[in-house]
């Protein structure tokens, strides 16, 4: 399954709100299309999928993508469910995002991918790096990709800058400090059903 590009509202109507997709928030309270307001009651199945498709549109993630995710978290020492948020928000694209240097995480994406942005010193133009402790991410040297990222930072997505990040605005230059605390995770998300969704599919 390709990375969505439609229409973003409508995704956020349907899973609640997704801070890395989109800034607005929906004005109903309800699920898009001809039967939304006359929700039946969901199967755990259903519940379980939810939460997934929420991981995979707030991150901008394809289906291979978090099941590679999943499998490298059942891998790792401590709780899976944790251990998975932690590989999603240390992608370069999130930490970008999360330094505020785009309004949304497909914003941050392209920044990325078009080379605005540097990691200590050099230019990565790959949107799912995992930042790692100690890495220095800056703006190019570049009139064209300062002005970008200084229209950006008018309109930051979210207000509060994580405790494992740092950030200067004079030299638009952030430091990764640490791994992100579960707390400072903005989707609100029961990872335990992510993980829960993809056993039974194993």
């Amino acid at each position: 399954m390709s990375r969505y590009r439609g229409p973003r509202l409508r995704i956020v109507r349907r899973l609640g709100e997704l801070p890395g997709l989109s800034r607005k928030t929906a004005r109903r309270d309800y699920p898009p299309g001809q039967h939304g307001q006359g929700r039946r009651k969901r199967s755990e199945y259903a519940i379980r999928l939810e939460e997934k498709q929420k991981l995979r549109f707030n991150y901008g993630v394809t289906e291979k993508q978090l099941v590679r995710y999943v499998k490298k978290a059942r891998k790792a020492t401590g709780s899976t469910g944790q251990k998975l948020l932690e590989l999603l928000e240390m992608r370069l694209d999130n930490t970008v995002f999360r330094l505020g240097m785009a309004g949304t995480i497909p914003g941050a994406r392209q920044l990325v991918s078009h080379g605005h942005v540097t990691v200590n010193g050099g230019i990565v133009d790959i949107p799912s790096y995992q930042c790692r402790p100690g890495d220095v991410i800056a703006v190019r040297n570049q009139d064209r990709s300062r002005r970008l990222v200084e229209a950006n930072m008018e309109y930051p997505g979210l207000a509060n800058l994580p405790s494992h990040l740092e950030f200067d605005k004079n030299t638009l230059t952030g430091k990764v400090n640490g791994v992100i605390e579960r707390e400072w995770i903005a989707l609100q998300i029961n990872e335990l059903l992510v993980v829960e969704y993809y056993s039974r599919k194993a």
